[in-house]
């Protein structure tokens, strides 16, 4: 993902999904660990909901 593509999608999960910025800086941690999709990091740990899953997938694809 290109770096202001990036930004503008942590925007997203902030204003738009109201995902905290400890959240956000959680899942970002185990994807240095464990590289994969933040989208499904965030939700294997819980820090976002199906629904939201489905929406963060939606707005990825417009992005």
């Amino acid at each position: 993902m290109a770096p202001v593509t990036y930004s503008r999608f942590i925007r997203f999960l902030q204003e738009e999904l109201s995902i905290s910025t400890d959240s956000i800086a959680i899942a970002q941690r185990h994807l240095e660990q464990d590289p994969g999709p933040l989208p499904m990091i965030l939700w294997q740990y819980g820090l976002v909901t199906i629904e939201q899953l489905d929406r963060i997938f939606d707005w990825l694809e417009t992005a």
